[in-house]
């Protein structure tokens, strides 16, 4: 019994440390990008979908586009003032996509560009 006792009693202080590793439970296939990185990818997005509002593409393809570039930019995570200002950005991607499958694509041109200049200022507070 007292043998049962102490098993049960590390056994539970095992569990109870955490011995079980985050990187075992994790995600699969998720990426983790530097901030920096991560806001070169969204604006890379972003010259796709305007490459591909100037050549008149569909309004469904655009707005796919943007909001690929919407996703990626979920990764940008450094600290509150980025926070803010990716939300700001994010508020102006989510506009052109609702524009961009409204078919209105100087509307969502415009809403690609406040989200640049949104960008840019994360670009200076990182």
């Amino acid at each position: 019994m007292k043998i049962l006792k102490s098993a049960v009693v590390a056994f539970s202080l095992a569990i109870a440390m955490g011995s079980f590793s985050t990187a075992a439970v994790a995600e699969a296939g998720r990426t983790s990008y530097k901030p920096i990185d991560a806001v070169k990818g969204v604006q890379e997005r972003l010259a796709k979908a305007e490459a591909a509002i100037a050549s008149n593409a569909a309004g469904d393809d655009v707005a796919a586009l943007i909001k690929a570039a919407s996703d990626f930019s979920e990764e940008i995570n450094a600290n509150d003032r980025v926070a803010r200002e990716n939300s700001k950005s994010l508020k102006a991607l989510r506009a052109a996509v609702s524009a961009a499958k409204a078919g209105n694509l100087a509307e969502a041109s415009e809403g690609i560009k406040k989200s640049k200049e949104s960008l840019a200022n994360i670009v200076n507070l990182i």
